[in-house]
């Protein structure tokens, strides 16, 4: 039979079940990962307009939900690395680039390749690729110092990318993950590199 008491209790337990998911919910995506979904062509052919990605926020200090405050790194971002940041113009808006230097390297694009610290950047992720010259930060025969505290980051598919070249540098403080899954299409279903 059913009585006030019963159904009191049934909306208590789903109460403390939606309270605990929610939690979990909130503690998973601010500190562990998130998924994101690429909204543009400028990481072409590495990630395609409307794949959906997995970005793991705990190896570079996560923000605390609600505050200014990250915790400690356990990793720094390393060069190669698709990373997730809020971008410098609009904090509101995340962006999705690969990292090319860090505080204190000195990034010149010439010829479609890129160099850093004057060492052409041509394994890994940077082979078969060309970069373009464009923007106050990325013209030919131009050198750029990156300030300490900041990053310089492209697009793969540069010829369609608006990134550092055009914007500058992305503070540290900005820095929300490193992309390195991707869960949709499931065609395409992998490791990110």
């Amino acid at each position: 039979m059913i009585t006030k008491q019963w159904i009191i209790k049934e909306i208590k337990e789903w109460a403390e079940a939606f309270v605990i998911a929610l939690i979990l919910a909130i503690i998973i995506r601010s500190f562990i990962f998130q998924v994101y979904k690429i909204p543009s062509g400028s990481m072409i052919p590495t990630l395609k307009i409307g794949d959906r990605v997995i970005a793991i926020k705990y190896p570079y200090g996560p923000k605390l939900p609600f505050t200014n405050v990250h915790l400690p790194r356990l990793k720094e971002p390393q060069v190669g690395d698709i990373i997730v940041f809020l971008y410098p113009e609009n904090p509101k808006l995340h962006f999705v680039k690969r990292l090319i230097a860090k505080g204190g390297d000195v990034v010149e694009i010439s010829n479609g390749t890129v160099f850093v610290n004057d060492v052409p950047l041509l394994d890994g992720p940077f082979r078969n690729r060309t970069y373009y010259n464009a923007g106050p930060f990325g013209g030919e025969n131009q050198k750029i110092k990156v300030p300490e505290g900041y990053y310089y980051v492209l697009g793969d598919n540069s010829a369609s990318s608006r990134d550092s070249r055009f914007w500058g540098f992305v503070p540290e403080k900005n820095l929300v993950g490193k992309v390195v899954l991707r869960i949709w299409p499931l065609s395409r279903f992998g490791r990110v590199h």
